[in-house]
This record gives C-alpha cells, sequence and structure tokens, in this order.
C-alpha cells in the first residue's frame, strides 16, 4: 500500500522534471500588458538544468533533458535537436565542474555557470549557423544569457530550499 510520505516524497522529488517539462511544453508570456517586458527575459530551463546536474544528478537524467529539448525545438520551430544538445552541454559542463570542484559554494557555482552558458550557447550558435535558415539577433540572445547568469543566484536559493525540503522529509 502506497503510503503519504511515499507519495509526497516522489512529489517532491520529481517537481524539477514537472516544472521543465512544463516550461517546455507551454511558451506564454505571464504579463501582456507591460511593454517592454522581455527586456529581462532569461531562461529558467538553463538554470534548473544547470543546477540539478550540479548538485544531484539523479534528480534529473539526460535522457529527460534531451527530451525536453526535443519538445522545445518542436514547439519554437528550431532544427530538431538543437536546444537538446544545448541542454546536454549543459548538463555536461555542469557534470565535469561537479567532479572537479573540492568545496561547492554559490560563489563558485555562480561563476562556473558562465563556461556552461557559453558552450551551451556556443553549440546552439553553430547549429543554427549551419544547419538552418533561421536568422537571430546576437544581441537579443547575449542579453537573455546575461540575465539568465544575473538571476542564478536567486533561483539558487529557491531550488536550495526544495533540496533542503526533500532532505528534511527524509530524515
Amino acid at each position: 500500500m502506497l503510503s503519504f510520505k511515499f507519495i509526497k516524497e516522489k512529489f517532491i522529488k520529481s517537481l524539477p522534471l514537472v516544472i521543465l517539462y512544463f516550461l517546455s511544453l507551454n511558451s506564454f508570456v505571464l504579463v501582456n500588458d507591460i511593454p517592454n517586458v522581455d527586456v529581462f527575459s532569461f531562461n529558467l530551463q538553463m538554470i534548473i538544468i544547470y543546477f540539478y546536474a550540479l548538485k544531484f544528478p539523479e534528480y534529473l537524467g539526460f535522457g529527460h533533458v534531451f527530451l525536453i529539448g526535443i519538445f522545445k525545438d518542436v514547439l519554437i520551430g528550431t532544427p530538431l535537436g538543437s536546444t537538446a544538445l544545448c541542454y546536454l552541454v549543459l548538463c555536461l559542463v555542469a557534470t565535469y565542474l561537479r567532479n572537479v570542484t573540492l568545496r561547492p559554494r554559490l560563489a563558485s557555482e555562480w561563476f562556473t555557470f558562465v563556461p556552461a552558458l557559453f558552450f551551451s550557447n556556443a553549440t546552439y550558435f553553430t547549429i543554427i549557423n549551419n544547419f538552418s535558415n533561421l536568422s537571430f539577433y546576437y544581441v537579443e540572445l547575449l542579453r537573455v544569457t546575461f540575465f539568465t547568469f544575473l538571476f542564478f543566484p536567486i533561483f539558487y536559493f529557491f531550488l536550495n530550499s526544495h533540496l533542503k525540503l526533500y532532505n528534511k522529509d527524509n530524515a
């Protein structure tokens, strides 16, 4: 028989996956009436993927990350697999950094997010430029990357509190 504690534990553990699938399957704007709201746009999916690949990779498998990227490619119309490879590169950089880091701290994880974003975006740029006829604005992608980097500490605390909640329930 399934207990309430078991169901709660599974829900808390699968919450990052639920959020990532929700974000990739729904492309909506929360605020439509404010002009220039996209000035502060950032990529929450990259923050969540990087955080969980760095802290607890067992919560987020590479297969799920690839599938989330495929869903996003289908919905936004980019070449199939470009976002998926971008997210996998982000996971690989985070996995490498997790293996070489002695003391994980917010500051070190925040600044190592820069090379992860760089290699991930370089993969995306290479695929879009070489294998499609899509055009994009480099300034817009740089702005989104900058705000993704800037908002990382805020979401770091939210995601870390999620992990503390999960660990407290398992103790």
